[in-house]
């Protein structure tokens, strides 16, 4: 394989995966919403909180990621092939141009990531990461006594989780619920009819 090849291959391998993340990254984002109603909405008389962004648990963002390491082949593959096919360059000077130039894409990707997609007060925040007040739906059944599974959204994402019920009664699957403990890798819920129903008799006896 000739150098201009070589680079024309970097540069295409770079370009391709990066526009199929692009496209999965935007397909996840603007996806149809599931939730409808309460859906979506913490319950207020919980001390959970709806989640905004995405995080890393560590608070840091490493530069060595998929978009920057895709980012550097497209840069260092294109700006090769241009300075071998047409520029005159050869051997190591291309090379190290070709490096340099790769690098400094790598540099403004994650700078774009860094500035503008990631927010550190958003990730560290905490309550964007305790379920406990976020209202679901019941997926799988929970059985009487037993575990089910429930979809809920947090952090931008539409999650899952096993979950049982605070009662020990059974729910269907689509009842919405809501998440009133979280404990041993577990969600406890409550029917949000249910809650609701009560809120309501709570409020009008005060009345």
């Amino acid at each position: 394989m000739t150098w201009p090849n070589f680079y024309l291959t970097c540069f295409l391998l770079g370009l391709s995966l990066s526009l199929v993340s692009f496209l999965l990254g935007t397909l996840g984002l603007h996806g149809g919403h599931f939730f409808h109603g309460h859906g979506g909405h913490t319950f207020h008389g919980h001390a959970g909180h709806a989640a905004h962004g995405h995080a890393d648990a560590s608070g840091v963002m490493s530069p060595f990621n998929f978009a920057t390491i895709t980012a550097f082949l497209a840069w260092f593959g294109g700006a090769g092939y241009l300075l071998t096919r047409f520029g005159g360059f050869v051997g190591a000077s291309a090379l190290l141009l070709s490096l340099l130039t790769g690098l400094a894409g790598a540099a403004i990707m994650f700078w774009f990531m860094a500035k503008v997609l990631w927010s550190p007060h958003e990730n560290l925040n905490p309550d964007d990461y305790d379920p406990i007040g976020l209202i679901g739906i019941v997926n799988s059944s929970i059985r009487e006594g037993g575990t089910g599974e429930i979809l809920f959204p947090q952090a931008g994402a539409r999650r899952t989780a096993g979950a049982r019920s605070e009662t020990g009664h059974a729910i269907p699957r689509g009842v919405e619920v809501v998440i009133t403990q979280h404990k041993n890798g577990l969600v406890y819920v409550r029917p949000w009819a249910e809650l609701s129903g009560e809120h309501d008799h709570d409020a009008t006896a005060k009345h």
